[in-house]
C-alpha cells in the first residue's frame, strides 16, 4: 500500500492532484481570487439566486425568527416549522404526496437508495450517473448493474433478463435528468415506459434540472409533464436554488418509510431551519413570474455559446493535460472554468466544464465566446 506522500505523487504525475481554491470574495458571476477579478463561469448557480436580495433577507429573517442551528436531528426535536413548510412546498411542485429534505444531495441519495432496495434486489444505473448515486447503489448491498449511457437496449436486456429469473424482485432504474458533465438530457418518457412495463421503481436525479427546465422550474419531469409517472424525484437546493440540502419527492408511503430508514436523514443534526425558510423563499421565487424571466435569460445566454437547453457546456479535451493548460489560459485570459478529470468523468475525456447563469452579463459572455472561437472553436462538444 502507498503511503499517503507516494499517493499524492502519484496523483500529481497522473495531472489528478486537485487542491482547494478559495475565493477572495462572495460567489457571483465576477469573483476575485489570488487577488485577480475572473468571470465566474464553474459554478451552479444557473439564475443567479445565490446572491439574490430576496433569498439572502429571507435567510437573515430565518436566523432571527428560528435561531442559527436545529440543534438536533429531526426525529428528536430538530424539526421546526419552515422544514415542514419547506417540504410541503417542495410536495406541491413536484406534484407528489409528499417530501422529505436532507442536509445535502449525496446525503439524500445515501440515504434514500439504501432505504428502497437491500441485498435481494436490483439497481439499473446510467453509467454517467452522480457519484453520489453510484455510491449510494453499492451501499444498499443490492445488484448493481451499469447500462451504457442513455442505451435504452441495454437498459431494456437488463430489465428482460432481471424479470425472468427473479419475477418478485425489486428494481430500482436510477438517472439523472440533466448529466452534471455533459449537459445533456435523459430520455425521460422511454425510461418510464420500460419502467412501467417491467415493473420498475424508477429514481430520476433533477439536481441540474431544478429551476432550469419547465414552466415553473421543477425540472425535466415537468417540462415532459411526467411528474406523476416517477416513483422518486430527487434534486437539490445547492444549485438554482443557489443555497444547499437535498430532497426526495414521492408518495407519502415511500416518504414515511424513508424518514424510518434514511440513515443520512435519521443519523444527522437537522439543516438549520433559516435554511429552510430561505430554501422556501427561493423556491417560491424560481415558480414565480420573476423566475420564468431568469429562465428565459439563462436560455439567451446559453444560445449565445451552445445549441443545447442547459446550462452546462463541455469542451472535452481528452488529456489531463490538455485540459488543465486550457483551465489555466482562461484564468490568465479573466475567465474562471474548471477543468474535469477522472474519477468525476471518464478516462481519456478530460473536459473544460463551462456552467452558466441568467446572471451573466452580455459582455461576459461574448468575450468567452470570443476566446472559445480563438482557440478550442466555439460549439459545445
Amino acid at each position: 500500500m502507498l503511503t499517503p506522500a507516494e499517493s499524492l505523487r502519484q496523483l500529481g504525475a497522473d495531472g489528478l492532484l486537485r487542491q482547494q481554491n478559495p475565493l477572495d470574495s462572495p460567489t457571483g458571476v465576477q469573483v476575485t481570487q489570488n487577488g485577480r477579478r475572473l468571470w465566474n463561469f464553474a459554478s451552479n448557480d444557473y439564475l443567479g439566486l445565490a446572491r439574490h436580495p430576496e433569498i439572502e433577507a429571507a435567510f437573515i429573517e430565518g436566523v432571527q425568527r428560528f435561531g442559527a442551528g436545529a440543534a438536533a436531528s429531526r426525529l428528536v426535536c430538530g424539526t421546526l416549522p419552515p422544514h415542514r413548510l419547506l417540504e410541503n412546498e417542495l410536495a406541491a411542485a413536484k406534484q407528489t404526496e409528499a417530501a422529505l429534505t436532507f442536509t445535502s444531495g449525496f446525503a439524500t441519495a445515501l440515504g434514500a437508495i439504501p432505504a428502497i432496495v437491500e441485498k435481494s434486489d436490483f439497481v439499473f444505473i446510467d453509467k454517467l450517473s452522480h457519484a453520489c448515486l453510484v455510491d449510494a447503489a453499492r451501499l444498499s448491498g443490492a445488484t448493481l448493474r451499469v447500462f451504457p449511457h442513455n442505451d435504452l437496449k441495454k437498459l431494456e436486456r437488463l430489465l428482460v433478463s432481471t424479470r425472468e429469473k427473479f419475477s418478485s424482485a425489486q428494481i430500482l432504474i436510477v438517472t439523472e435528468s440533466v448529466f452534471s458533465m455533459d449537459g445533456d438530457l435523459c430520455p425521460l418518457r422511454e425510461i418510464i415506459t420500460l419502467a412501467e412495463t417491467y415493473d420498475a421503481l424508477l429514481l430520476l436525479d433533477e439536481a441540474h434540472a431544478f429551476g432550469v427546465l419547465g414552466e415553473n422550474g421543477m425540472g425535466l419531469a415537468e417540462q415532459e409533464n411526467l411528474q406523476k409517472r416517477i416513483t422518486f424525484q430527487m434534486g437539490t437546493l445547492s444549485k438554482a436554488a443557489g443555497l444547499a440540502g437535498g430532497y426526495l419527492a414521492a408518495s407519502q408511503d415511500w416518504i414515511d418509510l424513508l424518514t424510518n430508514r434514511a440513515r443520512s436523514f435519521i443519523y444527522s443534526t437537522a439543516p438549520p431551519p433559516a435554511l429552510a425558510h430561505a430554501a422556501t423563499a427561493s423556491l417560491k421565487l424560481i415558480r414565480s413570474a420573476e423566475g420564468k424571466k431568469l429562465r428565459a435569460q439563462l436560455q439567451c445566454n446559453i444560445a449565445k455559446l451552445s445549441p443545447c437547453q442547459t446550462p452546462i457546456i463541455p469542451k472535452i479535451l481528452g488529456s489531463n493535460e490538455a485540459a488543465l493548460n486550457a483551465s489555466r489560459d482562461l484564468d490568465e485570459s479573466g475567465f474562471l472554468v474548471p477543468a474535469i478529470r477522472f474519477p468525476t468523468v471518464p478516462r481519456g475525456t478530460a473536459r473544460l466544464r463551462i456552467s452558466l447563469s441568467a446572471a451573466h452579463s452580455p459582455e461576459a459572455i461574448d468575450a468567452l465566446a470570443e476566446f472559445l472561437s480563438r482557440n478550442h472553436g466555439n460549439k459545445s462538444t
